[in-house]
């Protein structure tokens, strides 16, 4: 299955937490600190008052709380609005 977003949404793969701390301790996963960057899979068009600043493949900074999480195929993604997006990694 192919998720196309509407409007201003982006889908976004988060990036994998950190499995091991500074110190080489194991994190557990219910300890994990959820990721706040990830990548741009898909996007919409924007809508008439907004266009889209984002691009297939960015690297993205996102909220803590943003978006809604998706599951495709077993992968779990987050999507959301393109104005809870905070910033674009270079």
């Amino acid at each position: 299955m192919k998720l196309k977003p509407l409007a201003d949404r982006v889908l976004i793969e988060p990036a994998k937490a950190e499995e091991k701390s500074a110190g080489g301790i194991i994190i557990p996963d219910s300890a994990k600190e959820k990721p706040l960057r990830g990548k741009v899979i898909a996007v919409g068009k924007g809508t008439k008052d907004e266009k889209m600043e984002l691009t297939e493949g960015d690297m993205v900074l996102y909220g803590k709380y943003a978006g809604t999480e998706v599951e495709v195929d077993h992968v779990k993604y987050m999507m959301m609005r393109q104005s809870d997006v905070l910033a674009i990694i270079e």
